[in-house]
């Protein structure tokens, strides 16, 4: 989620704005003075970012909002980083790779300004690892709601948990070692993965491997799938288990005789962003097609690790992603967090806002009428979400079918997978209407979607 997908709110007082990151493809960022906010005239861009994601995580804080709204907070805020990463920064670590020395409009260099979000990033990690770990997942706990890690079960639940590991979660593991004949694997984006050192009891041989974590299965695994109807199962609770936990716990299966010295986990991000010259590419379609697939692609520009990562996993993750000190980042807490995001889905209404019913416009309610009977009695103004949206879709589909409607042009930004939309303006061209749509491709982390539509 971003900026633009945040439920709408009071308005708070604004935060104070946080210190924030830094490079690689450098030598070590020397000591320099770099002026306060204060002393500025101007707002620096990346760091008014920043500040908008704290206020974002200060909903997350506020006791006044229910449970699993206050947790919805949290994963935007951890979300709303990703893509900070994800576009941000990688772009100020282009202009640095670069050799521009061109300032921002407040003044500070690529440098400066790395440095300053690097510092930033760390305090609202901070701040958001105890938000969760102290204030939320307790409070979920007693009301019902447990996140688990493998110690956290009993004896039944750990045999339950096995068999549904050996059963569900081993055939989709593919574990991957690193040394001279076999290179280091290539890492998605966002991806979850397990660093491993194992050692051959026969020759003592120690070596590297990594495995991913799934996303083809729930990260947040439902204690009645894993026991599915034993006695142990509390029906009251919604208990759910850590798949990395699981997987940490059984890697020997993965490993058979070889001795698994250590597992830690890491995430990384990468470059997202896509740089399109409109005016050079001759189709414009097919140009953005190309580019969201490269995306995958993109450099590394932050590696996530828990603060007990020995120093020999950081320097090879180094080594193999190309990055430096600066973009390692320690998270003493759960990495990705805003996959909690599925918790907010549970039926618990009592830890929810109350459900919001946007207004129908009396305007519309002519008796055995038609929406275009409405308009023809004067211009309705709707204003969304607090008006329904309902009679937008009426307007349309109403009028692919109208055998008066010769033509219908309008604009598509950002449409859901299932819109009625497209179904209508398809029924309205086979109608014999013409149609003409103008589609945003270029909506950030939707192209993939309007490409389609498209």
């Amino acid at each position: 989620m971003s900026r633009r997908e945040l439920p709408r709110r009071k308005k708070r007082p604004a935060v104070e704005t946080k210190p924030p990151l830094q490079t690689r493809a450098e030598p070590a960022v020397p000591a320099m003075a770099v002026a306060t906010p204060n002393e500025r005239p101007l707002l620096n861009r990346e760091l008014s970012w920043l500040a908008f994601n704290g206020r974002v995580l200060d909903e997350a804080r506020d006791e006044r909002w229910p449970l699993l709204e206050r947790l919805k907070f949290l994963c935007i805020s951890e979300n709303n980083l990703d893509e900070f990463f994800m576009i941000r920064v990688s772009g100020l670590r282009e202009q640095l790779s670069a050799h521009l020395t061109e300032v921002s409009d407040d003044g500070l260099s690529p440098l400066e300004q790395l440095v300053l979000v690097r510092k930033g990033v760390q305090t609202m990690e901070t701040g958001q690892t105890a938000c969760l770990h102290e204030e939320l997942l307790p409070r979920l706990a007693a009301s019902g709601i447990s996140v688990l890690g493998w110690s956290d079960l009993d004896g039944t639940q750990r045999q339950a948990a096995r068999e549904y590991f050996l059963r569900d979660v081993l055939p989709v593991l593919t574990p991957l070692a690193v040394d001279p004949g076999h290179p280091f694997p290539f890492l998605s984006n966002l991806s979850l993965n397990l660093a491993i050192e194992t050692r051959n009891p026969d020759t003592g041989e120690v070596r590297f491997a990594r495995v991913k974590i799934p996303p083809t299965i729930p990260r947040l695994v439902s204690m009645r799938t894993i026991v599915e109807g034993k006695k142990k199962v509390r029906a009251a609770r919604a208990e759910f288990l850590l798949l990395e936990s699981l997987v940490q716990a059984n890697l020997e299966e993965l490993f058979p005789g070889l001795d698994i010295l250590s597992s830690y986990l890491f995430r990384i991000t990468r470059d997202a962003d896509i740089e399109i010259q409109e005016d050079e590419a001759s189709d414009l379609l097919a140009t953005i097609e190309q580019e969201v697939r490269r995306r995958r692609f993109g450099a590394v520009v932050r590696v996530e690790v828990s603060p007990e990562t020995p120093s020999q996993i950081r320097k090879l993750l180094m080594r193999q992603l190309e990055v430096q000190d600066v973009d390692i980042y320690d998270v003493a807490g759960l990495l990705g967090a805003s996959d909690l995001m599925a918790l907010v889905k549970l039926d618990r209404p009592d830890l929810k806002d109350a459900s919001f019913t946007p207004a129908f416009p009396r305007s519309f309610g002519i008796p055995d009428g038609s929406i275009f009977q409405a308009i023809r009695q004067g211009d309705i103004l709707l204003h969304h979400p607090y008006d329904a949206f309902a009679p937008v879709l009426d307007f349309v589909e109403s009028a692919a079918d109208d055998p008066k409607t010769l033509a219908i042009k309008m604009t598509l930004y950002r449409t859901s997978s299932d819109s009625p939309l497209i179904p209508a303006l398809i029924r309205a061209a086979e109608n014999g209407k013409q149609v003409a749509v103008l589609v945003e491709l270029k909506a950030r982390f939707d192209e993939e979607n309007n490409i389609v539509w498209a």
